[in-house]
């Protein structure tokens, strides 16, 4: 990931303009498990032509304030989980299963009546188009293989272990096309390492580990504690932290600003690079450049600057567009602040 000192990225979302989807809708439902075609606004028959667009705004943003790293701003996804989580077969198409969310509430999601496989690429071809559009650094995500397991009733392994092996070999058959379609790196979404720390304890890493197998692209792992949107208390810590300095990958992405992090946590990690979350996304007020760059220079206490990178606490998605595209230009700011101070 680092072609430079602290490069800058974005976690993966970023917001869907309200021509596209009806954020309203989207927002009072909570984020999608299973298939939302109602938050869609343009028919399906001129969708394609339309999230393209928006894509391209959503890349002309990041390009525009000087991000490094950039996504497609998961514009053509209801949720960062249900598209991928159902496109994989196994999964059944005419039932919905009953899960538990980080809340303790209750929410449909997949329902796993089969063996899960990866029968045809899910986000290749966004992926192509991202690439093709842009001279950037690029990164796409995927739901991690932990998340997928405690996001499904399971009919088929009953036994969770097995579950998060399977969706492994799909994310690994996935992530293998999206770097031979050029993407620089590749990032597993794993909220729920936080929110099922105990469970994750008997068998997350290694569900990772099979998950990037093989990967040459720059590997990242993100867990965070949820869209502040809906979890407005971020103070429960990390108790699944230290675990992820064993997992093979490059970066480990943690939010910070918002939960006021320990900038030491980064020392758990070690020897894995660190994405630190910089922006709050709890609020719309933009942070200063000196406040990004006060959050940067504290970790940069615990850490080398080669193994650190800086972004948004989470997924941008729930945003005013504006309010996010400020935020990022803060961030960049503030990383080039830090970046000359180092030089």
């Amino acid at each position: 990931m680092a072609e430079e000192l602290l490069p800058t990225t974005v976690m993966g979302s970023y917001p869907q303009p309200g021509w596209l989807v009806d954020r309203d809708l989207l927002v009072g439902e909570g984020v999608p498990r299973v298939p939302a075609e109602s938050i869609w606004k343009v028919e399906q028959q001129f969708r394609q032509e339309a999230v393209e667009a928006a894509v391209l705004s959503a890349i002309a943003d990041q390009e525009q304030v000087g991000v490094d790293i950039i996504t497609d701003g998961e514009i053509g996804r209801e949720s960062y989980f249900n598209h991928f989580a159902n496109s994989l077969d196994g999964v059944d198409t005419d039932r919905l299963g009953k899960g538990t969310n980080r809340r303790g509430g209750t929410a449909v999601v997949p329902l796993v009546s089969g063996p899960i496989r990866r029968i045809r690429p899910v986000e290749v071809e966004a992926a192509r188009f991202l690439r093709s559009h842009t001279s950037y650094r690029t990164k796409v995500t995927v739901p991690g293989p932990f998340t997928l397991s405690q996001l499904a009733q399971d009919d088929h392994y009953h036994d969770q272990r097995s579950l998060a092996l399977g969706y492994a070999a799909a994310i690994n058959a996935e992530l293998r096309d999206l770097e031979a379609a050029g993407i620089d790196v590749l990032q597993l979404d794993e909220p729920y390492l936080q929110a099922s720390s105990d469970t994750a304890r008997g068998f997350a890493v290694e569900a990772i580990a099979a998950a990037v197998q093989g990967i040459g692209a720059t590997t990242t792992v993100h867990t965070c504690y949820g869209y502040a949107l809906y979890m407005g208390d971020k103070s429960g810590g990390y108790p699944f932290l230290r675990e992820l300095a064993a997992a093979p990958v490059d970066y480990v992405a943690i939010e910070a600003a918002q939960p006021r992090l320990d900038p030491s946590v980064v020392t758990q990690l070690a020897p894995r690079s660190v994405v630190l979350g910089v922006l709050d996304l709890g609020t719309t007020q933009v942070e200063t450049p000196e406040t990004v760059a006060e959050r940067i220079r504290a970790a940069l206490e615990h850490i080398e600057p080669h193994r650190l990178a800086v972004s948004p606490d989470c997924g941008m998605k729930f945003l005013p567009r504006q309010v996010a595209r400020d935020k990022l230009a803060a961030m960049v700011e503030g990383a080039r602040i830090v970046r000359s101070e180092l030089a």
